[in-house]
């Protein structure tokens, strides 16, 4: 696992931005290629910028790149989406089709962010469409496919967000109550989530795809 090249998409996000980090000061990684909207505030001799809108040319703009490991970091809310249309489009759609094209350039591994609770069959949306999500990406036949199930992501956000913001108190006020198994509902630093993302990722690839929990994180 080593002089490896890598792709991240979703960099600016909470998870991303320290995913980004974590592969930049990682050297294993040779060239960390960063799929963004907008330039990032920083430079480094690893780093490599494509700009894209996410919504024209994809696709293209994809074809040209050509790495061993993808990690996936993109995700939105149903209020900054604004519908469940617009939610979908991120969650699932840009997911799968980074997905499906750098598998078509060879790429082997594929390491995404989904969210504990994704189930396909599930009554609530945003579970149902990260379970959706997953599926989609178990028939793109990737030799190594990892999933993350974080819990409620704790960590700083560029927008307010009232209902997370109560859930975590109340979650950490309970913390100390949990029972044995209960231990994933807690939540978990989004720094402490990629550096998971990266560590399970530098393992020797072992065929098929693996789900990880939120209590295996921390």
């Amino acid at each position: 696992m080593t002089n490896r090249r890598v792709l991240i998409v979703g960099a600016t996000g909470l998870i991303g931005a320290y995913c980004l980090q974590e592969l930049l000061d990682d050297p294993c990684y040779s060239e960390v290629i960063a799929l963004v909207r907008r330039p990032l505030k920083f430079k480094h001799s690893k780093l490599h910028e494509v700009i894209t809108t996410f919504e024209e040319n994809l696709e293209e703009t994809l074809s040209s790149i050509y790495v061993h490991d993808i990690y996936c970091c993109l995700g939105t809310t149903m209020k900054k989406a604004g519908s469940q249309e617009a939610f979908k489009k991120i969650d699932f759609s840009l997911v799968v089709t980074v997905a499906g094209v750098m598998r078509k350039q060879g790429a082997e591994q594929f390491v995404v962010i989904s969210a504990m609770g994704a189930d396909n069959g599930s009554k609530v949306f945003y579970n149902r469409v990260k379970g959706e999500m997953e599926d989609a990406l178990r028939g793109l036949g990737y030799p190594c496919l990892r999933i993350l199930r974080p819990s409620l992501l704790l960590g700083p956000r560029e927008e307010f967000r009232f209902g997370e913001r109560v859930a975590i108190v109340l979650s950490r006020l309970l913390k100390p109550f949990l029972l044995a198994g209960l231990e994933k509902y807690k939540p978990v630093e989004g720094e402490v989530v990629a550096r998971f993302m990266v560590k399970v990722a530098r393992q020797q690839p072992v065929s098929g795809a693996h789900v990880y929990e939120s209590n295996l994180m921390w």
